[in-house]
């Protein structure tokens, strides 16, 4: 039997463990609650989550039927694909011999260059020549397409995609070789054209 003073410290100990375990579970609630409410964000739609997956994609500068092809009145600078050991396709979709890129980084247009090329590219938007599929993916009637291809890009893609701040940059990157064009992880789907602007390698 216990003596007074142990039945005392008996009672102090169960109160003791019975707060500690309140607290626990109190405490645990509260964090969960942190977690799921505050730091996560809460989607209320599947949409909502798509919209927030996407919010950057519809900022897109896109090209325009209406942009003029030059503009001689107005000092131009480009940006271009730079990599390319013979061929540069420039921002403005012209592609050109390494020879005519002027000093503005843009493709010469006294060298007669071609915009919106698809020289290379097959009906499925794949083309043989990355420059070339860079070109042909900047032509403006590509927007819608390429606006589906940005909604049902995989979540590895998300990444990749995460910088892109217009058409052009769009293009750059689609056109690299990627997944998408690769079958059984170790060879082409079609060698001859391994560069793709579509989602839709056939």
């Amino acid at each position: 039997m216990l003596s007074p003073i142990q039945m005392i410290f008996a009672h102090i100990s169960r109160f003791f463990r019975r707060k500690v375990v309140l607290f626990i579970i109190l405490f645990c609630s509260i964090g969960y609650f942190i977690l799921n409410f505050v730091i996560e964000p809460h989607f209320s739609s599947t949409s909502d989550m798509e919209n927030t997956n996407f919010i950057n994609f519809d900022k897109l500068i896109w090209h325009s039927d209406d942009e003029p092809a030059d503009n001689s009145s107005a000092v131009i600078t480009c940006r271009n694909s730079v990599q390319g050991k013979s061929l540069v396709v420039d921002d403005r979709g012209y592609v050109c011999s390494r020879f005519h890129v002027l000093g503005t980084g843009c493709c010469d247009l006294k060298a007669k260059n071609v915009r919106y090329s698809c020289e290379t590219c097959k009906g499925n938007g794949c083309c043989s020549i990355y420059e070339f599929c860079v070109s042909c993916c900047l032509q403006p009637n590509k927007k819608e397409l390429l606006q589906g291809v940005l909604r049902r890009a995989p979540s590895t893609f998300h990444v990749v995609f995460a910088s892109v701040t217009d058409h052009y940059e769009l293009c750059l990157a689609k056109c690299r070789t990627s997944s998408l064009s690769v079958q059984h992880e170790n060879s082409y789907r079609d060698p001859t054209a391994k560069h793709c602007f579509t989602d839709a390698v056939s």
